[in-house]
């Protein structure tokens, strides 16, 4: 039984990061009053591009930080045109997705299939290691599970509520006018968060493609980009709580695994199915949660909305 939890815990963390990482950065993000629904685009970029990296240079490192890096360039493209030019934010968020997904089957045509040969190796932990279930979960692999579920999220927790700069990315996300009138630069603000967020998903992607599923191939994003900008609702638009809803995706995945792997009586496309119910799930629970009188994470005020310094 034991070895049956750890074995479901690692898979949890493996998988779970990803949204880990790509809703961190959609808090962020949305955070400032950008909703950036280019996400899945942005992490088969980032896929696509960390496999390229690194069958071509033979080092990981360098295939994660080039996949953020394009995550970021697509991130300033994002940004260019919703906060810079004021367009739509979901038309803008759209079209970076199906840009992206373009873009990744493209490039990645020429290594579809092909395995990594230089992935993120697990690592072992001395002594944390050892700890019952917990311990072969998180030390026993990749070295980017703690900056996904701990490092990350702490450095944005931290300066969003524990710094002057944190207040004033709020009140950007809060009332934009209010914020301009008192100097804080709202779209230098908006643009270089948004590029974060992005930067974080390219990193997701990478995450996926060189840990998870050591390759690439065309669709395996498979709706990770989706499910990560549904998480941050889920999440109250905090950066650790998001990552704890990227872990619980990551669960409920595992759980679907494990029933095919011990031949459960459950059709496999109804296991498949459990981390989109899941969601959906994800998503209504603080719809719930605030109309029985219990208080929630609400969204930015202006979360969505362009700002035109000329309108107050």
């Amino acid at each position: 039984m034991i070895g049956m939890l750890t074995a479901l815990l690692s898979t949890a963390v493996l998988s779970g990061g990803v949204l880990a990482l790509a809703s961190v950065g959609e808090v962020m993000a949305e955070r400032v009053g950008v909703t950036n629904l280019g996400v899945e685009g942005l992490v088969a970029l980032g896929a696509a591009t960390a496999v390229l990296v690194a069958i071509s240079t033979g080092n990981p490192w360098l295939a994660l930080l080039a996949a953020t890096a394009v995550g970021a360039l697509g991130g300033m493209v994002f940004a260019c045109a919703a906060v810079l030019v004021q367009a739509s934010q979901v038309l803008c968020g759209l079209s970076v997705t199906f840009l992206g997904i373009g873009l990744s089957a493209a490039i990645g045509h020429s290594v579809a299939g092909e395995p990594v040969p230089v992935g993120l190796a697990p690592v072992t932990v001395p002594v944390l290691s050892a700890i019952p279930i917990i311990g072969p979960a998180f030390f026993t692999q990749n070295l980017l599970i703690v900056p996904t579920y701990l490092l990350i999220p702490a450095a944005c927790h931290w300066l969003l509520f524990h710094t002057r700069h944190g207040l004033n990315m709020r009140a950007v996300g809060e009332n934009p006018a209010a914020a301009d009138a008192a100097g804080i630069p709202v779209r230098a603000i908006r643009f270089w968060y948004v590029t974060l967020g992005a930067a974080l998903a390219g990193a997701a992607g990478a995450y996926l493609s060189l840990a998870v599923i050591p390759s690439w191939s065309e669709g395996m994003v498979a709706g990770r980009g989706w499910i990560a900008v549904a998480l941050v609702i889920f999440a109250g638009f905090r950066p650790f709580n998001a990552a704890a809803g990227g872990l619980l995706f990551g669960l409920i995945s595992a759980i679907g695994f494990l029933g095919q792997a011990r031949g459960w009586p459950i059709a496999a496309p109804v296991l498949n199915m459990l981390p989109y119910i899941g969601t959906l799930a994800f998503i209504m629970f603080p719809v719930v949660f605030r109309r029985v009188g219990r208080r929630g994470g609400e969204a930015p005020a202006a979360l969505g909305e362009p700002y035109y310094r000329s309108v107050r």
